[in-house]
């Protein structure tokens, strides 16, 4: 486990790399509101992705200063635009110095950027996976996202679940959605969150 600064559009962002020995590829992971790269459930299932001998990049998708501003006003959480720049960007910088097959996790409105990211990068972002995201905040772009798409949703997160069973009709790629039985939005319930990353490790592992 490494912790590396990435210097995308004007900012200086924190992540955390690890690459597991002969690693077969790399993900990076879009934490969701209100998270960082220290996001506990983006660890665990990273952890069970490593498992799979592919490695993980956890980003910052916000500095210091923004993040401070964004627990006040809660809107940089929302700016897509600016969240999917960074995830290009983190993209970018993955395929240079780590030349891997890549795919892109994305939890919340994280997931929304990762899937603007795999439409911006086509030929690099191999296979995305959202938990409990917000796949609809990608506007267009899914129509032009090709990497095949895993969305994950709790049954009990209705809301959720409705804006990704509209967001799969406008989706350009191979996708499937997972319902797990039980679970609310932060997968929070026993066993619900280990399922999760189970579906992940294995979709990243099949298209990796």
């Amino acid at each position: 486990m490494t912790e590396v600064r990435l210097e995308l559009a004007g900012a200086s962002l924190g992540g955390t790399l690890t690459l597991p020995e002969a690693a077969r590829g790399l993900v990076l992971f879009a934490h969701g509101s209100g998270s960082s790269r220290f996001s506990p459930r983006n660890r665990r299932v990273a952890d069970v992705v490593h498992g799979a001998g592919i490695g993980t990049l956890l980003m910052d998708l916000l500095t210091a200063d923004e993040e401070r501003v964004d627990l006040r006003t809660r809107e940089l959480r929302f700016d897509i635009g600016l969240l999917a720049e960074r995830v290009v960007g983190a993209v970018d910088w993955a395929a240079a110095e780590h030349p891997l097959p890549l795919g892109a996790f994305g939890a919340s409105t994280g997931a929304a950027a990762a899937l603007v990211a795999a439409a911006a990068r086509p030929e690099l972002v191999r296979a995305v996976v959202s938990r409990g995201g917000r796949p609809d905040l990608a506007g267009e772009a899914l129509a032009r996202v090709r990497a095949p798409t895993l969305l994950i949703v709790g049954s009990r997160d209705e809301l959720v679940l409705d804006l990704n069973r509209g967001a799969m009709e406008r989706l350009g790629a191979v996708t499937h959605l997972e319902v797990i039985h039980g679970a609310s939005h932060l997968f929070e319930e026993p066993g619900t969150l280990d399922r999760v990353s189970e579906l992940a490790r294995d979709w990243f592992a099949e298209r990796l």
